[in-house]
């Protein structure tokens, strides 16, 4: 088993756009319970299926396989949970960590997230100027969470 340790910032400022290009994503949600969420999501011209178990603290069992682009096509237009969720993201490097910058759209848009994935719960890490309030124990940020109660509602 693979463990996803992540922390989520609100992003306060623009400066990362100029350290990235952005990649389109679509995702959905076959389920979006606490503690069995399994997403699909298409990243540029591939796909992937992720099943994330319970949140404990800021980790959490996460597996990933890769699906045909067709299969994901069909699985996010006729089975997902709707409305889907569709982002840019941008993946930034800063000393040994990656940056994912969340940019939202739809029913999310003025949505702006940076995520962090560490090694360990406690691995110390820069956090760049444009990284604001930290948002991982706010569950109202968690993508699966988004789609059911959009930024817009807050």
């Amino acid at each position: 088993m693979a463990i996803e340790i992540e922390r989520k910032f609100l992003v306060v400022a623009d400066d990362w756009k100029q350290l990235a290009l952005p990649v389109f994503m679509r995702q959905g949600y076959l389920s979006s319970q606490p503690g069995r969420v399994v997403r699909v999501r298409i990243e540029d011209q591939s796909a992937v299926l992720t099943i994330k178990g319970k949140t404990t603290g800021i980790s959490r069992g996460e597996w990933e396989y890769p699906i045909p682009l067709a299969d994901a096509k069909e699985l996010l237009d006729g089975l997902c949970e709707q409305p889907l969720i569709e982002k840019n993201r941008y993946r930034i490097a800063i000393d040994d960590v990656i940056w994912e910058v969340d940019e939202f759209f739809g029913e999310n848009a003025g949505l702006v997230v940076a995520e962090v994935e560490l090694y360990d719960a406690e691995q110390a890490f820069v956090k760049p100027a444009w990284v604001g309030v930290e948002v991982s124990h706010d569950h109202r940020y968690a993508n699966a969470n988004l789609f059911k109660h959009p930024y817009s509602h807050w």
